[in-house]
């Protein structure tokens, strides 16, 4: 029976590969995190009291005057999380709920009020607010927060105020902030006040303590997320999936992202803003990363001049990396590189449905949109090819049906690895083609057994670097080494 540190290590394993990289090159870019402010984010909260259920995080939540709602910018699940919450506090016939955020300055309220009665559209409220200039953050995840708030709550109000680049004043804003959510309480005194504010102002001695000296008598939740040495504690626990934990009396953490997602996520938006808006983030360092951190925990030399236990010269192997928002020229050089209309169909759903594919006919990742979980699934299918030599380069789709099978599995698995907090709302609408779901089950059962122990990472590797070329041979395989035939 696996134990709590085995648990922990196999989970995160491929995961700390691929956090060196993109920490690094945040800390290159980024010198803010040495500052004493937010240390004191990330000292206070190092280990929980309990595991949560979704029930028990939803009854919290429901039985608090004020929530503090901890946001980490970069990343659209904190804005998300934040909208679900509020939608589902606002309950008919329950008090009424106002919204504050940290995202739009309290000086720009006659803004906010003259969107909210529709008297200005979505561009100029974006405009007036100086949103891309003053925040620069994805505004699309923050507007369905608004959207969701002007639909349910009774109000919204903007808590912040300037300098917002000087940590040297970080506290004037924590102190200001309590203030416009006092003045909130005396205009709403029945409504519960859900507050979206970054995360590393929700510290005990930052905001919270702010807000206690402000409305001492108020019961106040704070809610957490993703905050990584919980994230890293909770992967050790037996179940699957840890939707939250009790951090302290009044203080939740919920789990919606992983570490590595959201260091990616904010290492987008430093390439976005280094580029231009123009340009867009630079994606190819993210995917290579993906693939780096597979490779790693793999054991794969990427140097190897042989084609047999390693792929030959993985590194020039890699893929590249490009995108485009219409289907119909990806669809004609698919055609004109030899692949099938099965095959066609296959590769415009991932991209349309979920972000991106690996394009093996031209040894290409073509990216849309950036969903983690599906780029970790492309990765692992782009080194599945590698590993075979890119035997299809060029060429039309002729593996078996068990091939296609095994190849899906392997990318479930390896998304897995990369993603462990995947889960089958992730894979919405895979039933449509019935081999991708015998191969995703069966990704499914192999991740079960390397979380026991019961399959290596070398074990692994073996059947990333199979030359599964019939039907017979990829079968032989796929029983020496996972006990199980693929067709079980």
């Amino acid at each position: 029976m696996a134990t709590t540190s085995n648990l922990r290590a196999r989970r995160n394993a491929a995961q700390l590969h691929a956090m060196v990289g993109v920490e690094r090159e945040i800390k290159a870019n980024d010198g803010s995190s040495s500052r004493k402010y937010l240390r004191e984010f990330s000292l206070a909260f190092r280990s929980y009291e309990a595991v949560l259920s979704a029930e028990s995080l939803e009854r919290a939540v429901r039985g608090a005057d004020t929530i503090l709602i901890g946001d980490y910018h970069a990343l659209p699940a904190s804005q998300r999380f934040a909208a679900a919450a509020l939608e589902l506090r606002a309950q008919p016939g329950d008090r009424p709920v106002v919204l504050g955020v940290e995202t739009i300055f309290a000086r720009d309220q006659h803004i906010i009020d003259e969107w909210w009665r529709r008297e200005i559209d979505e561009n100029e409220f974006r405009r007036r607010i100086r949103f891309d200039l003053d925040w620069g953050y994805a505004w699309e995840p923050f507007y369905e927060l608004l959207v969701t708030a002007r639909e349910h709550s009774e109000a919204i109000y903007g808590l912040d105020c300037m300098p917002r680049e000087d940590l040297r004043k970080i506290g004037a804003r924590d102190r200001h902030a309590a203030h416009k959510i006092a003045e909130i309480r005396m205009r709403h005194p029945r409504a519960a006040i859900m507050v979206l504010f970054g995360e590393s102002h929700l510290a005990p001695r930052h905001l919270p303590c702010q807000l206690g000296k402000a409305l001492p008598d108020e019961k106040m939740l704070t809610v957490l997320q993703n905050v990584d040495a919980l994230y890293w504690q909770a992967a050790g626990e037996k179940q699957e999936r840890v939707e939250a934990v009790q951090v302290s009396d009044g203080v939740l953490c919920t789990f919606n992202s992983t570490p590595l997602e959201k260091y990616e996520s904010y290492r987008l938006h430093l390439s976005r803003w280094g580029r231009g808006d123009e340009e867009g983030p630079d994606l190819t360092p993210t995917i290579y990363n993906l693939i780096d951190s597979l490779v790693r925990f793999l054991g794969i030399n990427r140097y190897s001049a042989h084609n047999t236990t390693q792929p030959k010269f993985l590194v020039d192997l890699l893929p590249e990396v490009c995108g485009g928002h219409s289907d119909e020229p990806l669809a004609h050089l698919l055609e004109h590189k030899g692949a099938d209309e099965e095959e066609i169909a296959d590769i415009l759903y991932r991209v349309n449905e979920r972000g991106c594919a690996y394009l093996p006919q031209v040894n290409a990742f073509y990216v849309r949109e950036f969903k983690m979980v599906y780029a970790a699934e492309e990765a692992a299918r782009f080194l599945h090819h590698a590993c075979r030599g890119l035997p299809r380069r060029g060429r039309g789709n002729e593996a078996s049906d068990t091939c296609r099978v095994l190849e899906d599995a392997l990318a479930y698995f390896g998304s897995r690895v990369l993603y462990p907090a995947r889960s089958d709302e992730n894979d919405a609408g895979r039933q449509r083609i019935s081999d991708k779901q015998r191969g995703y089950d069966l990704g499914k059962a192999l991740y079960d057994d390397y979380l026991r122990g019961k399959l290596s990472p070398a074990a692994m590797r073996r059947l990333f670097l199979a030359h599964i070329d019939d039907e017979a041979r990829a079968r032989a395989l796929w029983v020496e080494v996972c006990g199980r035939n693929p067709e079980a």
